[in-house]
């Protein structure tokens, strides 16, 4: 894909913010050709760091006890279950949709049963399943800020949409996210089957990534 086309794609999209009493998203769009989704085979269910972060706070979720709780605590999370916890969030499914709907998850490998058993249900439709603890917990917390997860909606619609960042990022930040983002896709379908890329904000409308027109032959 053109660069300076998704540059001038950007600078379109950008320019056309207005003023709004919240921070936009800037969000990517892809439309697939010859892929059919309603093969399990085929849908797209992709994680992505983006290099320069998603632009805004993130709250984290931690499954864990012990030791990796305790150093969860002390990195500034909030929201922290062990077991008998995990247990009593099932319970309350007002509660784990409002996390699901705005929280990254992360879990210690022990935990990862019992978070699939009592929570899969709801985390797995929202496309928040825990990734597993490798390690200390403070890498594992910034790689979930940074994370953006990309998934193809239904068995019969072969496009998704995720988020490169914020309209108060800088453009080189953003252009930089988007390449991580087009290059894990183009890596699980290949370029052919990317039929179209748009770029939008929250409220803007989305502005298509065209192809650089063709050189005439002499």
């Amino acid at each position: 894909m053109d660069k300076n086309q998704i540059k001038q794609a950007l600078q379109k999209v950008l320019e056309s913010k207005g003023t709004k009493k919240f921070t936009q998203s800037v969000e990517a769009i892809f439309n697939f050709r010859g892929v059919d989704v309603s093969k399990p085979e085929n849908r797209i269910n992709l994680d992505v760091q983006l290099p320069k972060g998603r632009g805004r706070e993130v709250p984290v979720v931690v499954f864990a006890e012990q030791k990796l709780a305790l150093d969860a605590k002390k990195a500034g999370i909030k929201d922290i279950f062990g077991k008998a916890e995990i247990e009593g969030l099932k319970s309350n499914p007002k509660k784990l949709k409002k996390l699901a709907k705005a929280c990254e998850f992360i879990a210690s490998p022990q935990l990862m049963i019992e978070v699939g058993k009592n929570l899969g249900q709801v985390l797995g439709s929202a496309g928040r399943l825990p990734k597993p603890i490798a390690g200390e917990i403070e890498p594992a917390i910034a790689q979930a800020k940074s994370r953006v997860r990309i998934m193809t909606r239904g068995k019969y619609l072969p496009t998704v949409q995720c988020a490169i960042g914020t309209e108060k990022m800088e453009e080189k930040d953003l252009l930089e996210n988007f390449d991580a983002v087009y290059e894990k896709i183009k890596g699980k379908v290949g370029e052919p089957s990317i039929a179209s890329v748009y770029l939008k904000m929250t409220m803007s409308p989305a502005v298509k990534i065209t192809a650089p027109p063709k050189k005439e032959k002499n």
